[in-house]
């Protein structure tokens, strides 16, 4: 059945509401004139400006660092709470575990990034790339907790429980069995919380120091500024990174289909 003009209409607009902001970002990283809504030609000069522009590629660089650090932290100890919590049954303080993993996910950045804040002061830790990181790890903790959770709980534990009557012990029989079924939910959780990372603006403004400013909290100082042309050719290259690691896992997953 071919689908109505309204239905058109609608994916449409709908479409348009999603990308059209995109597609104007990007098409102005290309113009040659400073201001940002009049188009002056096309030119590469913001992306030539943007390759001498220290702070701006150390950054790029430090958000870079966190947000592999801070997901890898996470995934690693989301994995770890999240077998606990579908493997270990109902064992003592489990309710308690399970709402201090969650908490994040409800609980408003403000809150997290000033609690952050006053811990690293307390016990006198000076402020700077290794707190933003540990701050993004407990951000995105819960989000790896729940993705990898998710799958867990729907594995089926007989082939572990198979390799285990064969001699192998628990622990390989997860890492040689259960971790290569899973791995695409952990792949999907890592990925997830390097998103976060990257995104995040609030609680790195609250827990970073001198030489930790990630690019979010860059962007920002300068758009209250004014908006730098500069801004739209960075956005424009992370929007490509993005778009061709999604790209990529979806060329993966369909050949691990065929």
């Amino acid at each position: 059945m071919r689908p109505s003009a309204f239905n058109l209409a609608a994916v449409g607009l709908g479409l348009a509401f999603l990308y059209a902001p995109i597609a104007i970002l990007i098409l102005y990283s290309f113009n040659d004139g400073r201001l940002v809504t009049v188009w002056s030609g096309f030119s590469l000069r913001w992306y030539r400006a943007l390759l001498h522009d220290r702070q701006m590629l150390e950054a790029v660089w430090t958000t870079l660092r966190v947000g592999v650090l801070s997901a890898s932290f996470a995934t690693l100890l989301g994995t770890f709470a999240a077998v606990a919590l579908v493997r270990a049954g109902r064992f003592r303080g489990r309710t308690g575990l399970a709402g201090m993993v969650y908490a994040t996910l409800v609980m408003p950045e403000v809150i997290l990034g000033l609690s952050l804040l006053l811990l690293f002061v307390a016990v006198g830790v000076a402020r700077g790339f290794w707190t933003v990181a540990l701050a993004h790890t407990t951000l995105t903790l819960a989000y790896a907790t729940v993705v990898v959770q998710a799958r867990l709980s729907s594995f089926d534990r007989s082939l572990e429980e198979a390799a285990q009557d064969l001699g192998a012990p628990p622990w390989r029989a997860f890492l040689t069995v259960t971790l290569p079924n899973i791995a695409p939910a952990v792949a999907a959780a890592w990925m997830l919380a390097f998103t976060l990372s990257l995104d995040d603006l609030v609680i790195a403004s609250f827990t970073s120091g001198p030489g930790a400013t990630t690019l979010p909290m860059r962007l920002y100082s300068q758009v209250r500024l004014g908006v730098n042309p500069e801004i739209n050719a960075i956005s424009t290259l992370l929007i490509g990174l993005v778009a061709t690691a999604v790209i990529g896992a979806y060329v993966v997953q369909q050949r691990r289909r065929a």
